[in-house]
């Protein structure tokens, strides 16, 4: 069998592996003596900059999108907090004001005379909203084929929703997806409590269809011998500069040559202290951002998933054992995982539809971010003085602060210079 490195620009390495007869597949390589280190790939790092405040800006245009009068205020949008993902010293509003080619302000005066901001959805990012949702029904279905393969990775075909939820931005499933979509597919899931209270959704049948990975799709690639013996190496890519020692090209090159095992399949059989067991997590975790949009996620959403996917003890250090498959980018004070076989440098090489949306929000956010910060954007939103029991916007204005709260010093396009390690549960 033959696979190949790349570790930078025509800098490749490639070797051929066969199966050594009698060789004991069950053996465990000495993992402690084989230590690869962590380099920045700038290129990989820009497609995460930003992520995290556009994710949070499309999540509130979501919201506000179905407010009944289509503006709500601060108090009622701080209850999305929580899924926002946001930095706790930055205060919701602030945020907000970042953004004014996405969001319009004015307020209210409530019955203690105290003003209250209320926001919402200037006409282009509504716009924009209303084609995304298109775009969602025309490919609902594989929208929920991502959620169905997910689940099926699963030991019981069932997540909490809270785990759901921490991956429904890179599934590119809706904002309210539990409540837009699951309940068009009665047939394929369930609703139920978990015995610790937490709501959680089942899948109710399994579909063989569905269950053959992104690796085994890609047999046409692989001899007859290695399909024979289910010997299926997984794309490996060096960032440049990565210097490869002998030591750790020995033990990849065995490593590849080992059974790949399913993610669909049952691994209860694997002796969790093997490379044999190593080479299923890497596989799950392979097809897991296969099913994502953009081929990314963040490393704490998977943090739960332990028990679900029947994984060892400190799983996640697959991703550091293995940089030539997955990258972790540290921008934005956060780890993000990458696959690195998806892109091309910045370009992700199979793009969905949504992909395409989600990139003219983001380039609303950097224009308004920028025009702001040039003054385009001034004190102008008039005072709504109706029935202060309601909250009814008046004329639109793009406010830049009509309360206490000071900006912060955070900065949407800052670099993250340290090459330490940012330390998340997992």
């Amino acid at each position: 069998m033959s696979f190949w490195f790349l570790c930078g620009k025509g800098k490749v390495f490639g070797f051929s592996c066969g199966l050594r007869k009698g060789f004991n597949y069950q053996q465990s390589f000495s993992l402690v003596n084989v230590k690869f280190k962590w380099v920045k790939d700038k290129a990989l790092d820009a497609v995460i900059a930003g992520e995290r405040d556009l994710r949070a800006a499309c999540n509130l245009v979501s919201v506000l999108s179905t407010a009944p009068n289509g503006c709500l205020p601060i108090y009622h949008l701080s209850r999305q907090r929580g899924q926002l993902g946001l930095p706790h010293d930055l205060k919701l509003s602030t945020f907000i004001r970042r953004y004014p080619t996405i969001f319009h302000e004015s307020y209210v005066f409530d019955s203690a005379g105290t003003r209250v901001p209320c926001f919402e959805l200037t006409l282009e990012a509504l716009n924009l909203h209303y084609e995304e949702l298109g775009i969602i029904r025309d490919s609902a279905m594989d929208l929920i084929n991502r959620l169905r393969k997910l689940l099926m990775l699963t030991k019981d075909r069932t997540l909490p929703l809270q785990t759901i939820d921490q991956l429904k931005w890179d599934l590119g499933l809706p904002y309210d997806y539990c409540d837009s979509l699951i309940p068009n597919y009665a047939d394929l899931f369930s609703l139920f409590h978990l015995p610790d209270g937490r709501i959680g959704l089942k899948l109710l049948s399994w579909d063989y269809t569905l269950a053959i990975s992104q690796l085994e799709k890609n047999v046409a690639l692989q001899t007859e011998d290695d399909l024979k013996n289910s010997c299926l190496a997984f794309p490996i890519r060096f960032t440049r500069g990565f210097g490869l020692k002998r030591k750790c090209m020995e033990w990849l090159r065995e490593w590849q040559t080992l059974p790949y095992t399913s993610p669909y399949a049952d691994a209860s059989h694997l002796d969790p202290r093997t490379d044999v067991s190593e080479k299923r997590i890497v596989g799950v975790f392979h097809e897991l951002l296969h099913l994502t949009i953009q081929k990314k996620t963040l490393r704490q959403n998977v943090s739960n998933l332990r028990k679900p996917l029947s994984l060892p003890q400190k799983f996640t250090k697959v991703f550091e054992r293995h940089p030539g498959i997955f990258y972790i980018s540290k921008m934005s004070d956060t780890q993000t995982v990458v696959l690195r076989e998806a892109y091309d440098c910045q370009r992700l090489i199979q793009r969905h539809p949504l992909v395409d949306v989600r990139e003219r929000f983001a380039s609303m956010v950097r224009k308004g971010f920028l025009d702001r910060s040039r003054g385009l954007y001034k004190k102008t939103a008039d005072v709504c003085r109706t029935d202060p029991s309601k909250i009814v916007c008046g004329h639109i204005g793009g406010g830049d602060g009509f309360d206490s709260e000071v900006e912060s010093d955070y900065n949407l396009f800052s670099e993250y210079d340290s090459d330490d390690s940012i330390h998340h549960p997992s």
